[in-house]
């Protein structure tokens, strides 16, 4: 599937997070990316190894055993990582239920 920009691709990727927990996942595995990323920078670099592994261990558990499908980061990854930033953005500013009325699903609860 050839996307022609980011927003074309945003709402593919979304509809690709339809479940609340998957979402819920994505936010836990990227927080902790995070997390991660910032203690290899004060802390030492061994920390940067789990980074991608918590950030992708939780991403593609919430895809394999909740949501039931391929994580576009198989076939997309740069715009994948770019809309995981995304949606985690939203999930922390509580613009999520707005951004899923606008690309027309059913809004959800959010416990973030």
């Amino acid at each position: 599937m050839n996307f022609r920009s980011l927003e074309d691709f945003w709402a593919f990727y979304m509809s690709q997070h339809s479940k609340p927990s998957t979402r819920r996942w994505h936010f836990v595995g990227t927080l902790f990316s995070i997390i991660f990323f910032l203690c290899s920078l004060l802390f030492s670099w061994w920390f940067l190894v789990f980074a991608p592994l918590s950030g992708y261990g939780c991403a593609w558990y919430s895809h394999f055993f909740v949501e039931g499908n391929v994580p576009a980061t198989f076939g997309h990854p740069f715009w994948s990582l770019l809309c995981d930033y995304k949606m985690f953005g939203l999930m922390l500013t509580g613009g999520m239920d707005r951004e899923i009325k606008r690309l027309g699903k059913k809004p959800v609860l959010q416990v973030f």
